[in-house]
């Protein structure tokens, strides 16, 4: 990888690593915020709706986690190098997901036997 593709993935990264801290602001801001719903079913949905944001914002505690571990591979020059079997990630599969630590043979690989285990339980 030469060094316009790592400068273009390390802007990728930071820049998607500030959405993503920006919206976690807002997410908290917003349940500072106390609803009082007299009715039941209003204070239901409010609560559902609440829960799904939350769920959301786990995955997104998630992702940026990904993208500081990519954030620190790339500063260590292992970026784009599939952790299981050394080969290069195509910089198509790194456009798409730049947090992959797998190339696409080894992910597929991953999803076969991942489907063969949970047919075996």
């Amino acid at each position: 990888m030469n060094q316009k593709d790592i400068a273009f993935f390390r802007g990728l990264l930071n820049e998607r690593l500030e959405e993503l801290r920006s919206e976690a602001g807002k997410t908290v801001e917003g349940m500072d915020q106390a609803a009082n719903f007299p009715d039941p079913s209003d204070r239901a949905t409010m609560e559902a709706n609440r829960n799904s944001v939350l769920r959301i914002r786990d995955r997104e505690r998630k992702l940026i986690f990904k993208i500081q571990e990519a954030l620190q591979r790339l500063e260590d020059g292992e970026f784009g190098i599939c952790e299981q079997c050394g080969e290069e990630i195509g910089i198509d599969r790194l456009k798409a997901r730049p947090v992959t630590t797998l190339c696409i043979e080894c992910k597929a690989t991953q999803e076969v036997q991942e489907k063969k285990a949970k047919r075996a339980i």
